[in-house]
């Protein structure tokens, strides 16, 4: 089984920056599809964006021009560049391993279809106004 830590979450202001990392453990990173989601209060999980193991990518409309998805494989880690970030940006964001047959649209896939076991403990973003 696969470990995915998240890192790299914290308070900033509207407008700021943040990079979050997703550290995993095994050495089948590559061939894994690998997705960002996020999580606010009283709402429902939701996906981020996504990268295949080809670097394709999607993004949810929401953060499009803003976030940028990324992996290194040497390195076993998945990105996630968050720029001009807003206060509806606030959320608890999560990685995780999706089935690679839903890594292919033009959005990022659902909670619903990340592989059972494989979702990192989250890391807390805050942007106040």
């Amino acid at each position: 089984q696969v470990q995915l830590v998240e890192s790299g979450g914290g308070s900033v202001q509207a407008g700021g920056s943040l990079r979050l990392s997703c550290a995993a453990s095994g050495n089948t990173f590559s061939n894994y599809c690998m997705a960002w989601f996020r999580q606010a209060p009283w709402k429902e999980r939701e996906g981020v964006a996504a990268i295949n193991i080809n670097l394709s990518t999607s993004y949810a409309d929401s953060v499009k021009g803003r976030f940028t998805i990324s992996r290194e494989n040497a390195k076993n880690t998945l990105y996630l560049q968050m720029s001009s970030l807003k206060p509806e940006d606030t959320a608890r964001y999560f990685c995780a391993r999706v089935w690679r047959q839903y890594c292919t649209g033009d959005y990022p896939p659902g909670p619903q279809r990340v592989v059972a076991g494989y979702w990192g403990q989250g890391t807390q973003v805050s942007v106040s106004s």
